[in-house]
């Protein structure tokens, strides 16, 4: 009988001088650079009527509604509340570990909106031209917990199923963080990218990006270990995770019937590659 494969990847990817780099810090600024180059792609084949230059702050202010959403969103939810007066220096200690994706999404939406304001843009037109991009860093930042052996599955007898050293005992699991890849990078990417390249109707990826996920990420909770310091909330299954994707599973549903009233998108011409 084949051994199960056990996950046991250095974190540390090089160093640089007395510098870690780790694999997961490299996966986020992947990610980054992959929405970066992505969106200008789509800028170029006129999928929003803005510069370059625009195109870059919109990135720049999405990665920062990530970073400072996600954080503050885990140690509101995640985190023991005790640090706000015990220790709130604990907020900024983002090498501890501990990202949200839901806060990360509020904190992408609150940049989507304070730059479509700026550049008079509809709302909507900027989240359904960003959407199709986010999948690129949630597919990068669960191979990332992959190769760090966090947020592993339930113990499991799958052909597949993995050791991870990290966990509490060396019971073959669920590699969770690969079916999160798979589904929240790969298939939300790939579905996404496609019907976006068409002509279709505002809200449409907006919806279809918040049901996709909420959905992915609902199911997945049924064979991944719930956070240790908050365990199941009810009936012995219901997740934190699953809680929070329940309104996007709502939003998507409603964003979606909301585009087939909405007006058709259409290309727009791109006169200069840099400022046009």
């Amino acid at each position: 009988m084949t051994q199960p494969y056990t996950v046991a990847f250095d974190p540390v990817a090089f160093h640089l001088g007395p510098l870690q780099i780790h694999w997961y810090g490299l996966m986020y600024l992947c990610g980054f650079l992959g929405a970066w180059l992505l969106a200008e792609y789509r800028r170029g084949k006129g999928r929003l009527p803005v510069t370059r230059d625009a195109v870059g702050d919109l990135v720049f202010y999405a990665m920062m509604g990530v970073i400072v959403g996600g954080r503050v969103w885990y140690m509101l939810f995640y985190a023991d509340i005790h640090w706000i007066w015990t220790d709130p220096l604990a907020l900024f200690r983002v090498w501890d570990g501990g990202m949200s994706f839901h806060g990360g999404l509020l904190g992408v939406l609150a940049a989507g909106w304070w730059w479509s304001r700026r550049h008079g843009v509809h709302f909507f037109d900027t989240i359904d031209f960003v959407a199709p991009i986010v999948p690129i860093g949630l597919g990068l930042g669960r191979l990332g917990n992959f190769i760090n052996g966090e947020l592993w599955g339930k113990p499991s007898d799958v052909p597949w199923a993995m050791i991870f050293p990290n966990a509490p005992d060396r019971l073959p699991r669920h590699p969770s963080q690969l079916y999160e890849m798979l589904l929240e990078g790969v298939v939300m990417f790939s579905v996404l990218f496609l019907i976006s390249m068409k002509p279709r109707p505002r809200y449409l990826i907006s919806g279809l990006f918040a049901l996709m996920y909420g959905c992915f990420r609902f199911a997945v909770e049924f064979v991944r270990v719930p956070d240790p310091q908050l365990g199941y909330l009810a009936w012995g299954w219901l997740t934190m995770g699953q809680i929070q994707s329940l309104p996007l599973i709502v939003v998507g549903v409603v964003l979606i019937v909301m585009s087939r009233k909405a007006p058709t998108l259409r290309l727009y011409a791109v006169s200069l590659p840099g400022k046009e």
